[in-house]
């Protein structure tokens, strides 16, 4: 009998371990269809049972009453038979869930809900009010495969708020149609920045070190807040020139927009020096750092306070490429980001009052 050689067994193993990874492949790609099945048959269940429970409420004399009645008994019966999962408050969320997504323009149920979002991201959709931050949140949750705990964290955080603050009405309904699309630098930047998982109270006085080891120390969450595409470079990346040491505080790079995002991190309220600093970083980075296919270095300082007017003053062209955002350690309110808002419209209103009376002149 002929002895296997080591170099036939080397192929032999090479030959088995390709086989292993195809079909390994084979059968992630079942069981993740099989899941995504799942995840679409129990979405369109829970639509037709809200469906049902709506129609026969519509029946009853005293609406309200029987429709109360109604999902009580429903919920005992279909315990009975099922076991957990079909409490009263699952029914009343099912009804509500059709009510969010009337079938109103005759397509089934699987056409109209995303199939890799299960019905427990849907609990927390339908919850948004306006449906254009329903959409948006539809199609990022797809898009990222964000778990529910993440989708919770992102519509807590209003993302769709934030990242909607800086655009125009075109630009709102292509955020609300097509999700987050990163074209450009300023696609990426959301202000303000939310903190809230380094758990850290709103009125303690951090260290910019400190502030920055709590990053890092948090990066997977940083991350998210940061957006998609983004990958961690370096912490205190360090830049020399003329015998002299600078330090970035953190370095970031975009996979979709092929550019280095640099962040400086400030704990207090913006200068001008700031602005200065992360210029001569930028500059730096564009001159020394990037190659030849990457685009122009984005520039982000964090600031607990900031003028619009410094930044496009200090910055000039060059806001199209470096930017300034707040950052908060607690979850912001609509109320905040709308007086945020009439804030900045104040600004643009009083600077274009200005080069009117100006121009009259």
């Amino acid at each position: 009998m002929k002895k296997t050689s080591k170099t036939e067994l080397v192929m032999t193993n090479n030959r088995l371990d390709k086989l292993y990874n195809n079909i390994s492949k084979h059968i992630d790609i079942a069981r993740q269809r099989i899941q995504n099945s799942v995840y679409t048959e129990m979405v369109n269940a829970y639509w037709l049972i809200g469906r049902d429970i709506i129609i026969e409420e519509q029946s009853g004399d005293n609406r309200a009453e029987y429709g109360r009645h109604i999902i009580k008994e429903l919920s005992n019966q279909l315990t009975l038979k099922y076991g957990k999962g079909f409490s009263t408050t699952t029914l009343k969320n099912a009804r509500y869930f059709y009510l969010t997504y009337p079938d109103t323009i005759g397509q089934t149920p699987s056409v109209q809900f995303k199939q890799s979002l299960g019905w427990s991201h849907y609990e927390l959709i339908m919850r948004v009010s306006r449906s254009e931050a329903r959409q948006f949140y539809e199609i990022e949750a797809t898009e990222n495969h964000w778990s529910v705990r993440e989708l919770r964290r992102q519509i807590a955080s209003l993302l769709f708020d934030r990242l909607a603050k800086s655009r125009d009405k075109k630009g709102l309904l292509q955020l609300a149609y097509k999700g987050q699309e990163l074209n450009d630098p300023v696609d990426a930047i959301k202000d303000p920045v939310v903190l809230e998982f380094l758990d850290i109270p709103e009125s303690h006085k951090m260290v910019e070190s400190k502030l920055e080891e709590a990053l890092i120390n948090n990066l997977q969450h940083f991350l998210l807040e940061l957006g998609k595409g983004f990958a961690f470079v370096a912490r205190q990346k360090r830049l020399t020139f003329d015998g002299k040491h600078f330090y970035t505080d953190l370095v970031f790079y975009s996979i979709p927009l092929k550019a280095y995002l640099i962040i400086d991190l400030k704990t207090h309220e913006l200068t001008h020096a700031d602005l200065g600093q992360i210029l001569m970083y930028v500059n730096y980075f564009d001159q020394e750092i990037k190659l030849e296919n990457d685009n122009p270095t984005i520039g982000l300082v964090l600031c607990t306070k900031k003028s619009n007017s410094m930044v496009k003053y200090c910055l000039g062209e060059k806001t199209k490429q470096i930017f300034a955002s707040t950052y908060q350690f607690n979850l912001p309110t609509v109320e905040e980001l709308e007086a945020e808002l009439k804030k900045e419209l104040a600004e643009i209103k009083e600077e274009l009052e200005y080069k009117k009376s100006k121009n009259k002149k």
